[in-house]
């Protein structure tokens, strides 16, 4: 019983980072400061980014992101 309480422990802690919070504050990715997130401005923190990643978080279809839709991507890659 102990083996597998330490064995689900240790999966625990190795698969909470697949599933960590966005916890980027809007401020640090609008570099040009207009209150939202252009493409542009999200692939600088997100190198992985893909346009259609991008219009899937925009909810709005504005072409940029408020800071609600920006908390919807996954946290950057470390």
């Amino acid at each position: 019983m102990k083996k597998i309480l330490i064995s689900v422990a240790a999966l625990a802690l190795a698969t909470s980072g697949a599933f960590a919070q966005n916890t980027v504050d809007i401020k640090t990715v609008d570099t040009d400061g207009n209150g939202t997130v252009s493409l542009a401005e999200a692939q600088a923190v997100w190198k992985d980014l893909t346009e259609d990643a991008f219009k899937a978080a925009d909810a709005d279809a504005s072409g940029e992101l408020s800071a609600e839709e920006l908390a919807t991507l996954p946290a950057p890659a470390q």
